[in-house]
């Protein structure tokens, strides 16, 4: 076994990347206050060739020298747009035919492993490190999902969560028989 080099890894170039036919997802970014969260999340939806991100709120916004830090050149390659705020973001997605994914614990919601994908375009909802989901999202929503969690906290980081919901979505969407 060896570490692989840089140039085996088969990278896109970055107009490869935008030429690419990319997961038609959007991750919605609800008032995250951490760019170095924001930044992670860019990164990964790049691995995933996720289709957009919506940045809302006091979310910040790229060029920032903090989002820079983790997204390593990603702002450059994923799509992003900003909304002051969160309903607007909604109400344009739900307007393209997209249905509305909360990442959130409510009475209503499903762990992310019985979750079955739909055969349409998703928007993501990440919410607020403290607060979570605005509660205006909540009327918008098709589905809560959380992931099941079995310690104290109840609670991932906004970038893990993201990580893992990411991840467990893409490889349903990508082993979905055509």
């Amino acid at each position: 076994m060896r570490k692989l080099h840089i140039t085996e890894l088969n990278r896109k170039h970055i107009e490869e990347f935008k030429s690419s036919k990319k997961w038609p997802v959007r991750i919605l970014l609800d008032n995250v206050r951490s760019l170095h969260n924001i930044g992670s999340v860019f990164r990964t939806a790049d691995a995933f060739l996720v289709e957009e991100i919506c940045l809302c709120g006091i979310s910040a916004q790229p060029p920032h020298p903090e989002i820079h830090k983790t997204a390593l050149g990603a702002t450059e390659t994923v799509s992003w747009k900003y909304f002051a705020k969160v309903e607007e973001a909604i109400k344009a997605s739900i307007s393209e035919g997209y249905k509305i994914v909360i990442i959130e614990q409510t009475s209503n919601s499903i762990p992310l492993n019985q979750f079955i994908y739909p055969d349409e375009p998703i928007v993501l909802v990440f919410g607020n490190e403290v607060k979570g989901v605005s509660e205006e999202v909540l009327p918008y929503s098709n589905v809560a999902l959380e992931i099941p969690q079995f310690g104290t906290k109840h609670s991932f980081n906004i970038s893990v969560c993201a990580g893992i919901v990411m991840y467990a979505l893409n490889q349903q969407y990508i082993n979905a028989p055509e």
